[in-house]
């Protein structure tokens, strides 16, 4: 079906496109599609993009022959929806591809504060072996808090329970599934959750609603000598409330992922661009971060999406809402409501 072509690739990805789909000849850019550019490909019938490919109706009206949008993220807002179904262009996206990478590394982080991995390595490292200051305590028996029961949240408590944790869930909606398990309790009160919770951990998006959905006012309700856990976004949390809590004891420790100060994140893949750090300099908020040197913190660099296998899902799920098209089966479809 006519021109194929991919924007914002890297080179390992053409290869992998290639193959996948070689039978239709497509084409790789590095670049991103704007209004500046668009006439150098108007033969085309499939696009694929990801966040800084503004496709805004100024562009898309200059795509003539274009049939699908295959977008390679989860969020949409990059897209006139509108403009798409006026004029028939399906609009495909990845529903989801970080559930098992980011649950994973929450319980790295949370495993390296129980057990005092950082200091264990640091300390072995210079050739002291003695075990003063590192006790760590199991996570059998503890009360795991899970804000957000969405891909990525379902899949932490799965986790936690093997684990043999008991868990809190602050969500939405309750998964009646998951509450056949009588280990599991679904709440609608926060403060409850952030009371009785061991660990609490966030997995919602970053939205205008939940920003600082942690604060200065509820840190205090947390349990003494609990652990705080953000892999979602840093904008959930108020840095000066992690302090407050740390300070005053509140806190055990905290693993932290994503930062309040970090720049606005929509996908993480982004983060990977080169359009991303043209923009963004994380390297500089993160050194001058006041976490950064609290022994019982550790941070890392917003990279909890960040596996080989999530990134091949971001291409597979592509590939597969492509083939979609050409088969006659949308899959994947988002349009304007």
């Amino acid at each position: 079906m006519g021109n194929m072509i991919f924007f914002e690739m890297d080179e390992w990805e053409n290869d992998y496109i290639k193959k996948a789909l070689e039978t239709y000849s497509p084409q790789f850019y590095k670049e991103t599609l704007t209004k500046n550019n668009v006439t150098q490909f108007v033969d085309a019938t499939i696009i694929s993009s990801m966040v800084y490919s503004t496709l805004t109706k100024e562009v898309l009206s200059q795509l003539p022959n274009l049939k699908l949008i295959a977008t390679r993220t989860t969020g949409f807002d990059h897209i006139d929806l509108a403009y798409c179904k006026e004029k028939n262009i399906a609009v495909c996206n990845v529903p989801s591809y970080g559930e098992v990478t980011v649950a994973e590394h929450t319980f790295a982080l949370l495993l390296a504060l129980s057990r005092n991995i950082v200091t264990s390595i640091e300390r072995t490292r210079r050739g002291n072996f003695s075990l003063d200051g590192l006790e760590g305590f199991d996570l059998n028996g503890k009360t795991m808090g899970v804000i957000g029961a969405g891909h990525i949240g379902k899949r932490v408590i799965e986790i936690a329970r093997c684990f043999g944790m008991q868990v809190i869930v602050y969500a939405h909606h309750k998964d009646e599934e998951l509450a056949k398990d009588p280990k599991i309790q679904f709440v609608i009160d926060l403060d409850l959750l952030l009371s009785r919770s061991d660990v609490v951990t966030l997995h919602i998006p970053g939205s205008p609603e939940n920003n600082h959905m942690i604060n200065l006012d509820n840190i205090k309700k947390f349990k003494t000598g609990s652990i705080l856990l953000n892999t979602a976004r840093g904008s959930l949390v108020d840095t000066q409330a992690i302090v407050y809590g740390l300070e005053k004891g509140i806190l055990r420790g905290a693993g932290l992922d994503v930062l309040e100060e970090e720049c606005g994140v929509k996908e993480e893949r982004e983060i990977l661009s080169d359009e991303f750090l043209k923009t963004c300099d994380i390297k500089t908020q993160l050194l001058n971060h006041v976490l950064l040197d609290c022994d019982n913190v550790i941070i890392t660099p917003h990279n909890a999406f960040h596996s080989h296998e999530a990134l091949l899902t971001i291409l597979d799920t592509t590939v597969g809402n492509i083939r979609g098209l050409l088969d006659g089966k949308i899959v994947n479809s988002v349009s304007a409501t």
